[in-house]
């Protein structure tokens, strides 16, 4: 049966002016994300965006879930079109929501006419198809208070769709529509979340990881570049950074003190990450920082890590408790990854009496050691860039 996937626009409907380019946004990252199912035809007309299958033999199942998870997009239905006309759309509803309409006990017909040249009313349309499906279904009592199934119609420019009950979308902005960040992604829970948070407000992001072979193993990194490929369903393709870390971490362990290990290897982190976000245009810095959670995420460390660099970072899980950010990553898919026991280079050399409350020229002296520039610059020239969509590593 020929049917079509309806996506309803979230808050793009308030951006005046500039609503033309993201919903262009949201249409190409759409059609990026369902190359792997096939040929379809994607446009937007009354704030729906519509995806309809242009050949024979896409799977328009994996569409369906694929488009779910599209940052832009608040609700997904898969409907059928018709002609306008009353008796053509009782007939579709009664051939397309069959199986609905046979599991369901109760159930109620909505109508929306976008179409206002349509000649009936949607509550004189919604009791007219209510009745033909009664009558089709004896056994599905109407019920319009509450419902099991509830019958969707909408009457707008070039048919009439009918649908049941849609699915909820994965809500925020189109992937792309606010600029481009640099996020800090381990091998843990948080980083992937925050990553996830700040590409739903519509930021493309470029993955940096932080590598310390051989104090961690080849599996972390493999496990790194899992993560960003389960992001990519959400944030679209995206190109990781692996950057070499061993001797920034074996410079600090050597010359300056302990309780100060943690905050310095944090410090050199910042640096790169702001160097390669101004060579690719970005305009922050993403971490997955969570207040108190552990020694270097007190108010006083954090002001030290981040006084080495002049992008704005953003921290979206700064005040969330530890289940709030597990119940997240189980959502989006990557928490059973996150917890394989390959640990990043956040636990090589980690100090036993960290210093939490440091001032930031405390921590200036302790790193004043070590020839930062230099260190920076090779690690820089060091990078191994993966380029990762869904599915696989490019």
């Amino acid at each position: 049966m020929n049917d079509i996937i309806l996506l309803k626009l979230g808050e793009i409907v308030l951006k005046g002016l500039n609503r033309k380019g993201f919903e262009q946004k949201l249409m190409g990252n759409v059609r990026r994300r369902l190359v792997p199912y096939g040929k379809f035809k994607v446009y937007c007309l009354q704030s729906t965006v519509y995806v309809e299958a242009a050949e024979e033999n896409v799977d328009m199942d994996a569409a369906f879930e694929a488009v779910q998870k599209v940052f832009g997009v608040v609700k997904v239905s898969r409907a059928a079109p018709c002609e306008k006309d009353k008796d053509a759309i009782a007939r579709k509803a009664i051939e397309y929501l069959h199986d609905d309409m046979l599991r369901a006990r109760s159930f109620k017909v909505e109508s929306k006419r976008s179409d206002k040249s349509f000649p009936m009313s949607s509550i004189q349309l919604s009791q007219y198809v209510g009745g033909e499906l009664a009558e089709a279904y004896p056994q599905c009592r109407v019920d319009v208070h509450e419902p099991e199934l509830t019958v969707f119609i909408e009457i707008r420019d070039l048919a009439a769709y009918i649908h049941a009950a849609p699915v909820a979308g994965a809500g925020g902005m189109p992937v792309g529509s606010n600029g481009v960040a640099v996020t800090l992604l381990s091998g843990g829970i948080d980083s992937p979340v925050s990553t996830y948070m700040i590409a739903k407000r519509g930021v493309r992001l470029i993955p940096v990881h932080f590598f310390s072979f051989p104090y961690t193993s080849q599996q972390a990194k493999d496990k790194v570049v899992e993560l960003a490929r389960l992001l990519t369903q959400y944030c679209g393709r995206m190109t990781l950074e692996v950057v070499p870390f061993t001797h920034i971490q074996e410079e600090i362990r050597d010359k300056c003190p302990e309780e100060f290990f943690t905050l310095i290897m944090r410090r050199f982190m910042m640096r790169i990450a702001e160097k390669i976000a101004l060579s690719n245009g970005a305009k922050a810095i993403v971490t997955g920082e969570n207040l108190g959670q552990v020694a270097s995420q007190t108010m006083e460390a954090m002001a030290s890590t981040q006084a080495v660099i002049d992008l704005p970072v953003l921290q979206p899980l700064v005040g969330m408790d530890k289940e709030e950010i597990v119940q997240m990553s189980r959502k989006i898919g990557t928490f059973d990854t996150s917890i394989l026991p390959y640990e990043d280079c956040c636990t090589v050399f980690t100090p036993r009496h960290p210093r939490t409350r440091p001032t930031v020229a405390e921590v200036e002296e302790a790193e004043s050691v070590l020839d930062v520039e230099a260190l920076v610059e090779e690690s820089l020239q060091g990078i191994e860039r993966i380029h990762v969509d869904l599915e696989g590593m490019a």
